[in-house]
């Protein structure tokens, strides 16, 4: 699905601005001029994309610095007059269409997406998920095929299979042999195999891989847990509201006159229309009769 124009458009919303309260708190004052929790919302909706892996601890004094420095920067663009510079008025018509922009796509994009309709997905998918099949394991790792069937002897015998593991296993990462659960595709095919078609307590004869021979026991089988809805709510929502914004696009499109007067750029929208790439233009009447 050719989702490009959607996502450039979400690049900026992907994080629903909080409603801003009516006591709407000065968080902190820069020579003068408040800084408000509103302020630090919209700040949200314009770099949230870009602190997706800060700490949510962390995430409110990152915003809180970012518009200190923005009030420092705009002050001093006021001190310098840059605000009477010839094309200010230009960027702040730019800007203006933005805040526009940004206030219609929180009403018509992410506030068409609410947490009921993530669930709802969730109920849907959920119920066709097959629990995947884990087991927990340990194996002894050692060079040649005659070793291995050695230590299969000694474990058949009443061995102690984790000291025998810390005694001769080249895996030393694997504390007592233990590599803890795994499921299908994890492990090297040969492995994953002979572990998968043992019985819990059993152990395999050597088995070769390219790490060499192991002899395997299985300690446990369960089924791997089924993720809940708070494990992946937040990527269902990212996901819904890329699709409404693909819906929303297309409508206001389909609505539009839409003309692309520089010719190179027109060659450029089509060849990407060509490729997949860009939707195609609504026609425009150019009231010339059939």
């Amino acid at each position: 699905m050719k989702l490009c124009l959607a996502l450039l458009l979400l690049a900026a919303s992907m994080f629903i601005v909080p409603p801003v309260l009516a006591a709407d708190s000065v968080v902190a004052r820069v020579n003068g001029v408040d800084i408000k929790q509103s302020d630090l919302d919209f700040a949200a909706s314009e770099v949230g994309p870009r602190l997706g892996s800060v700490r949510p601890e962390d995430r409110k004094r990152i915003l809180l610095q970012f518009m200190i420095e923005n009030e420092l920067m705009a002050g001093a663009g006021e001190q310098e007059k840059l605000d009477e510079a010839e094309t200010f008025e230009q960027r702040a018509a730019y800007h203006r269409r933005r805040a526009l922009r940004d206030a219609y796509f929180d009403k018509n994009v992410t506030g068409g997406v609410d947490e009921a309709d993530a669930e709802k997905v969730f109920e849907e998918n959920i119920a066709k998920v097959k629990p995947e099949q884990e087991i927990k394991a340990r194996h002894i790792l050692v060079e040649t095929e005659d070793e291995a069937k050695d230590i299969k002897a000694e474990l058949d015998g009443g061995a102690d299979f984790a000291k025998l593991a810390t005694e001769k296993s080249k895996d030393k990462n694997a504390e007592g042999g233990n590599l803890g659960f795994f499921t299908r595709g994890q492990m090297l095919k040969p492995f994953e195999d002979a572990a998968f078609a043992l019985d819990v307590g059993q152990i395999s004869d050597p088995v070769k891989t390219s790490f060499g021979w192991h002899v395997i026991e299985v300690q446990e089988k369960r089924d791997q847990e089924l993720p809940t809805f708070d494990d992946v709510k937040d990527p269902i929502i990212g996901q819904l509201v890329v699709r409404k914004a693909q819906s929303v696009i297309n409508d206001l499109r389909s609505n539009a006159e839409i003309e692309i007067l520089d010719p190179e750029l027109k060659r450029s929208m089509d060849d990407a229309v060509m490729r997949g790439e860009t939707p195609p233009l609504p026609e425009v009447d150019d009231g010339a009769e059939n």
